[in-house]
């Protein structure tokens, strides 16, 4: 993460990560980024949650700022930008699945989104990095060739095959 300075309120840790990470269009551009693929302005500005222009501009350069995604020329059209998570980023993971899990749980009319969650049968660290991998070479978890359910889907079918063959 980039060094940077805040007003904190206090040493207690929770606080000072909802001082630099504690608004929602934050949390929901990182999440575009890790569930829907999504990379440029104009993606995530079509995300179902409607945010305004201004305040996607502001967040995408508050979340660069403080070193949380980078930016970079598109390589097909430079009128865009693509944006990507860092490091620092990618430790979002697992507090994003965690709070599909905890939204699921107390909102029943959002628990079929994450039905996919329960189907995995894979442990929890394994499918972060899996997650973070695909992440971090462009992929996402939903969306794109290679997406993580397509990969889980496909290491099923081949423990599948070899279980058939014995």
């Amino acid at each position: 993460m980039k060094n940077h300075k805040l007003n904190r309120r206090s040493n207690c840790p929770i606080a000072f990560s909802l001082d630099l990470i504690g608004d929602s269009w934050s949390l929901l551009i990182i999440r575009d980024i890790i569930f829907a693929g999504k990379r440029t302005f104009g993606e995530f500005l079509a995300s179902d949650e409607g945010i305004a222009r201004n305040i996607l501009t502001n967040r995408l350069s508050r979340l660069e700022n403080l070193g949380l995604i980078s930016k970079k020329p598109h390589p097909s059209d430079k009128r865009k930008d693509l944006y990507e998570l860092t490091d620092s980023g990618l430790d979002f993971i697992p507090i994003l699945l965690e709070l599909s899990v905890w939204g699921a749980k107390h909102e029943p009319e959002t628990a079929e989104a994450l039905a996919w969650l329960a189907d995995v049968g894979m442990d929890k660290s394994d499918l972060i990095q899996l997650i973070r991998e695909t992440v971090k070479k462009g992929g996402s978890v939903f969306v794109g060739s290679g997406n993580v359910l397509e990969v889980i889907n496909e290491q099923n079918e081949g423990k599948e095959q070899s279980a058939k063959n014995r």
